[in-house]
């Protein structure tokens, strides 16, 4: 019999769309499956369609717990698992029927920790985004593998769209930190991947990420859409410290967050974004020369931090304007 993957679902007020992501785990022709939804304090009849699920497949179990954020959600699936090798879907995805198929068959052929694959972005309004469908098989040796997860440009950091053997995960809920609740999926996957002795990846898109108003990257800023992102470079830069091919990775990525954070506007939630833009700026400018000084930042990024530590309103105004001319400030809009 093929090895048993444990599939966790978190799942929070989705009652329109989980019956489409279950459906689609139960068409995959990797057959030997336990799929966990996790039903995180849902106000709506979420728990109802589980249930009913659970009811007509013997290989759906529904847990039904208090809301505690999507980590805590994962968590719980984890400790109730028993595959050998464990997969995550988002609760309004789906993904293609010969996905973990093709994750198992890579994994075992390259005799390797991590899987993973492309996945496309699908809009409201029929519209996709590929990423980016190219075919090819890289085999991620030791180290690389991490470097491309803290990257992001050929990689993408979700959990969604990857299968783990189990042994990764040992130690990872003292690890966690449950308060952050965006960009958790970059987090929990440098713990496995840096763990990982050997990942492959396949660019072809299997997996359907799926954009909806409402959702955790199309909702209204919020305390945690400021400051998460902040919190989980930071930590990643106190993790990577004595291994320089990561961190220097990862301190780009905080300078271009912090450039960000310090020009945002204000919108109609000044409130809320004001003391928190006014916190970034502090901290680029205390930043500044040591950036400018090291070899860390190129000279594109040493610019835009120069430019936004000493005149952010010039900054916001002409990325506002060139966003609107390319039209990059719609390219997530949801309708």
């Amino acid at each position: 019999m093929d090895d048993l993957i444990s599939i966790i679902i978190p799942a929070y007020n989705i009652e329109h769309y989980i019956a489409k992501t279950l459906d689609s785990i139960l068409a995959q022709t990797y057959s030997n499956l336990e799929i966990i939804v996790v039903n995180d304090g849902s106000k709506d009849d979420t728990g109802k369609v589980l249930d009913a699920y659970a009811r007509k497949d013997g290989r759906i179990k529904a847990i039904h717990k208090d809301n505690g954020g999507v980590t805590s959600a994962r968590l719980r699936g984890l400790a109730e698992a028993a595959g050998e090798y464990i997969g995550f879907v988002d609760g309004d995805d789906y993904a293609e029927p010969e996905m973990f198929q093709l994750l198992m068959d890579n994994l075992k052929a390259h005799d390797a920790d991590i899987s993973h694959c492309g996945y496309q972005m699908v809009f409201p309004n029929g519209r996709v985004d590929y990423y980016h469908n190219t075919g090819k098989l890289m085999v991620q040796e030791g180290p690389q593998g991490c470097s491309d997860i803290l990257d992001g440009s050929v990689t993408e950091p979700g959990l969604w769209n990857k299968l783990y053997r189990r042994a990764l995960f040992q130690g990872l809920g003292d690890w966690m930190d449950q308060t952050i609740r965006i960009n958790e999926d970059l987090l929990m996957n440098f713990y496995l991947f840096r763990q990982a002795k050997r990942c492959v990846f396949q660019d072809v898109c299997l997996y359907h990420y799926v954009l909806r108003k409402g959702s955790a990257a199309t909702s209204k800023v919020n305390d945690h859409k400021l400051r998460d992102p902040l919190r989980v470079q930071k930590r990643l830069c106190e993790e990577t410290k004595d291994i320089p091919q990561w961190n220097q990775i990862v301190e780009r990525r905080l300078m271009y967050q912090l450039v960000g954070s310090s020009t945002l506007g204000l919108g109609d939630q000044k409130e809320l974004i004001r003391p928190f833009r006014k916190e970034a700026r502090k901290e680029l400018r205390q930043r500044l020369w040591k950036t400018l000084g090291g070899s860390t930042c190129g000279r594109k990024l040493k610019l835009m931090v120069l430019w936004a530590a000493i005149w952010p309103g010039s900054y916001y105004g002409i990325h506002k304007l060139y966003a609107r001319v390319t039209g990059s400030d719609r390219k997530y809009a949801v309708e």
